[in-house]
């Protein structure tokens, strides 16, 4: 027998609306995952120890009885799961490649916290399209529903994937050490977000240091010349102390607040987290919407 679906025309029609019915925003669904504070950690160079700030962060925060999820956006040359001992059968490639979709390549680390995590060693992954990233961003709307803070750890750098990344977020994080380098790369790093991508708030965390002082000096040289050239708000946050311990921890995997809780740096840690979690921020703006905005504007957000 031969079932008749009418006209061309028809049949273009009904495919349009079952495809529109599949994107839009349910009404009872529309606040889901809008609660999420999206956290994003960056740094203008290699070398500060952003990931391990990340993953120590993230179980810092998780102490204080946040639900929280880490996604590894050092899409081509991420190292969060090797950080923390980890062996990911499966990661964000498999996504983009239809294998898996985001929510079956999530991880659990310690301390209950989860992980998406990057690919490594796979070029394409930094370059995604239009379409995959909006595909992305969709499935992560969903998958953060019930997590009260997701931290992006970016690639380092200025490249157009991390700035994108830095967009997305209620907050950004940078991290910066008190070498000249990486002081003047932190600087490129919130210029190029304030006046392309018009992010005008900044958090900034002092990494390395000896002593809060050194950390209040670099935060000063910084907020001295942003005050004069730039149109931003940097607000200091926090400092984490050099500690021989941190490095013991890589080496065995493991992270220096889960390995050596009573440790300095452990300490620096979770007063970032018990600070972060005091301080205020506007997630009164709507992520979907937020995001899909982010995705229409995508190319002249990648714009060099």
């Amino acid at each position: 027998m031969t079932i008749s679906t009418g006209s061309p025309s028809n049949v273009i029609n009904i495919m349009t609306r079952k495809l529109a019915a599949k994107n839009a925003i349910a009404p009872s669904q529309s606040d889901k995952g809008s609660r999420t504070r999206v956290i994003s950690i960056s740094s203008g160079k290699g070398g500060v120890g952003k990931t391990n700030i990340v993953a120590n962060l993230g179980i810092s925060l998780s102490r204080l009885g946040k639900k929280v999820m880490i996604f590894d956006a050092d899409l081509g040359l991420g190292n969060l799961d090797i950080l923390l001992g980890l062996t990911p059968k499966y990661n964000f490639s498999h996504v983009i490649l239809g294998e898996k979709t985001l929510s079956e390549i999530i991880v659990e680390g310690p301390c209950n916290i989860k992980i998406l995590p990057a690919s490594s060693g796979i070029q394409e992954m930094a370059n995604l399209s239009k379409e995959q990233t909006a595909s992305f961003l969709n499935d992560l709307y969903d998958v953060i529903d019930p997590i009260d803070i997701l931290l992006i750890d970016t690639a380092a750098g200025i490249s157009s994937h991390v700035m994108y990344f830095n967009a997305m977020a209620h907050e950004v994080l940078v991290v910066v050490s008190p070498e000249p380098t990486s002081i003047t790369d932190a600087y490129a790093l919130m210029k190029i977000l304030s006046i392309r991508y018009d992010v005008k708030q900044f958090k900034l965390l002092v990494n390395m240091v000896s002593d809060i002082q050194e950390a209040h000096e670099v935060y000063r040289q910084l907020k001295l010349v942003s005050e004069r050239f730039l149109d931003i708000n940097m607000e200091y946050i926090g400092h984490v102390t050099y500690d021989k311990n941190i490095r013991r921890g890589v080496r065995q995997q493991k992270a220096v607040c889960d390995l050596y809780p009573d440790t300095q740096a452990s300490k620096c840690f979770s007063s970032l987290a018990v600070k972060l979690c005091q301080s205020q921020v506007s997630t009164s703006k709507n992520t979907r919407l937020f995001w899909k905005e982010l995705i229409g504007n995508k190319q002249d957000l990648t714009k060099q």
